[in-house]
């Protein structure tokens, strides 16, 4: 498996695309925090900097849903660098960033060992050939 183009399977594109939909709430949070400081301190476009996190965090639940057919996986890489690349606005975005780039390393790199063990499970249950089914019978 690769770490930038499908395919993935079913259990790592479900981690990765939760990943990202709470990286997509967190952006919206700080895009808030972002248009508040901006407001307050009286620089800067508070409409501008709301609008392009509104747009981040559109971007991150579009990766999240389009993790299944494939395009999601090139476009998450995108948005965990423009989640860091948001700490030039609300420096604490760094931390979040780097939290959500760990958890998607983390997704990417157990994903495919879970869905090997799902599979071979999968295939051992459903009485592939030379093997015995040894649950007991229902009733």
């Amino acid at each position: 498996m690769s770490w930038f183009s499908p395919p993935l399977g079913k259990f790592t594109w479900r981690m990765l695309a939760t990943v990202l939909a709470g990286q997509g709430l967190s952006v919206l949070l700080g895009a808030v925090l972002a248009r508040s400081l901006a407001a307050s301190a009286g620089t800067g476009n508070p409409t501008a900097l709301l609008s392009a996190g509104i747009a981040l965090a559109a971007l991150c639940f579009a990766a999240a849903g389009g993790m299944r057919r494939g395009w999601g996986l090139p476009v998450g890489w995108l948005a965990q660098a423009l989640t860091l690349a948001s700490a030039l606005v609300v420096p604490m975005m760094f931390w979040v960033g780097l939290m959500f780039l760990a958890l998607w390393l983390y997704c990417l790199r157990r994903g495919p060992q879970i869905d090997a063990v799902v599979s071979a499970r999968a295939a051992t249950s459903s009485g592939g050939p030379g093997v015995a089914d040894t649950r007991p019978a229902a009733g």
